[in-house]
């Protein structure tokens, strides 16, 4: 399910641990298990996995090929309404967006076009065309994205550039609760995924970027760029 992205650069210094997100240097272990080591900030409670242990190139394109999601998977569908839904709600008559990691099956970008927005997608490993990041769009989407970034301060920055005023950037991914739900996470045992946001998390980005954040539901994000 989850798409390929962006992939950034590893800090020259793998043993580095400044948060992904905020680039702060206070950082502290938050849990371990048999195959990888997290980390939380303790600015914006980011919790990541090290540099280190993260997937190489190859590796993380290889898990992404066992997907087989498709614009003709009603289920899907109903999986990506959860973002598409209050999304649409949203969005002015011919809008225009970008579904950013839109994987191997692009299906929001169709789900949207179906309503009459245009949509650009990209993709690094199956939609790489970078001039659609150079663009300016009404909303963006990224489901299932934001887990898999190595540096998602950066990512996410670039998107709220990339947003006209007024517009939405959604995002949808499982959030961070507690410690103990984290021990038991099913979210964690995917090695692709590397950066888990809480609902602290995004309320401090929204706050930094001086976005309005709302969340539709338990997995997903609507951030606002206001007019003002």
């Amino acid at each position: 399910m989850p798409p390929s992205l962006i992939r950034n650069d590893k800090p020259e210094n793998t043993m580095m641990r400044c948060c992904p997100l905020c680039v702060e240097p206070t950082t502290a272990p938050y849990h371990r298990d048999r195959r990888r080591d997290y980390y939380q900030c303790a600015t914006c409670k980011l919790v990541f996995v090290p540099p280190e242990q993260h997937l190489s190139a190859a590796a993380e394109k290889a898990e992404y090929d066992k997907h087989q999601n498709s614009p003709h998977d009603t289920g899907y569908r109903r999986f990506l309404g959860r973002l598409f839904t209050p999304l649409l709600a949203k969005l002015e008559p011919n809008a225009r967006g970008l579904d950013f990691g839109s994987g191997p099956g692009p299906t929001l970008s169709v789900m949207f076009a179906e309503q009459g927005h245009s949509m650009a997608i990209y993709d690094l490993f199956y939609a790489p065309d970078a001039s659609v990041l150079t663009q300016i769009y009404d909303f963006i989407t990224a489901t299932e994205v934001v887990e898999h970034l190595a540096q998602p301060g950066k990512v996410l920055t670039q998107l709220a550039a990339q947003l006209s005023p007024g517009g939405y950037l959604g995002l949808m991914t499982k959030r961070v609760t507690s410690p103990e739900a984290f021990a038991r996470w099913h979210y964690i045992s995917d090695p692709t995924h590397i950066s888990f946001f809480s609902e602290e998390t995004f309320r401090w980005w929204a706050q930094k970027n001086s976005l309005v954040v709302e969340f539709p539901g338990p997995d997903t994000v609507i951030l606002h760029k206001t007019l003002t």
